[in-house]
């Protein structure tokens, strides 16, 4: 897998790329601003960027904004943002670009290793993973004329865990309810989001994505 890197401080970016390599992961580039984040997505087209928010110059969004304009030029590159911030106004036009590849952690909120590389290969592969506290920062306003709004609280509770990137089997586990009950709210949740069967797209992804934007 290849990945380009977006860390100013260089402790942690040496520490990220040693762990990604040593996980079987190739660092193709790894970059401290801004703008060599641009460059380095739209020249390399990794499967995969992590990138951090607060970047050189500035240290604002450049990194969000980065990896926006790098999207626009590759739809459905993907992205993981890892960051110590949720900057609301980039990663909701992160989220509204409608393609899967998606993720956004906070740095101090990574306890696992083994998480986090399942992480960005969740992402690589085009799902989503949303740390809860980004994912309820996206939520404090929530639009009532989106579709998302017809949601019960028991699927938005589902939606919040598929953000995360969570398995049928692990939602369950998580809400104490069976594999099944899990299964009738998905689809009650696609139905809502007029997600039919017979679009050749994850409906799964497109579903997480329509909940975020919404908030």
């Amino acid at each position: 897998m290849r990945v380009v890197l977006a860390e100013d401080l260089a402790l942690l970016r040496d520490g990220l790329i040693r762990l990604l390599q040593a996980h079987q992961m190739q660092v193709i580039e790894a970059v401290d601003n801004g703008a060599d984040l641009l460059r380095a997505l739209t020249t390399h087209r990794p499967d995969v960027a992590v990138v951090d928010v607060r970047l050189p110059p500035t240290f604002t969004d450049e990194g969000l904004r980065a990896a926006v304009a790098a999207r626009q030029q590759i739809p459905g590159l993907p992205v993981l943002v890892l960051s110590q911030y949720v900057e609301q106004l980039y990663a909701r036009e992160l989220l509204s670009q409608g393609t899967g590849g998606i993720g956004y952690l906070l740095k101090d909120r990574v306890s696992d290793v083994a998480q986090f590389v399942d992480a960005i290969r969740r992402v690589a592969s085009g799902g989503t993973a949303m740390d809860p506290e980004v994912i309820s920062q996206l939520l404090v306003r929530h639009r009532v004329t989106s579709p998302v709004a017809s949601l019960t609280p028991r699927e938005r509770e589902v939606m919040e865990h598929m953000a995360q990137g969570l398995s049928n089997a692990a939602i369950a586990a998580a809400m104490f309810v069976t594999e099944k009950a899990v299964g009738k709210h998905i689809s009650s949740i696609f139905g809502k989001l007029g997600l039919h069967l017979h679009e050749d797209t994850n409906r799964r992804v497109l579903a997480v994505l329509a909940f975020l934007e919404a908030g």
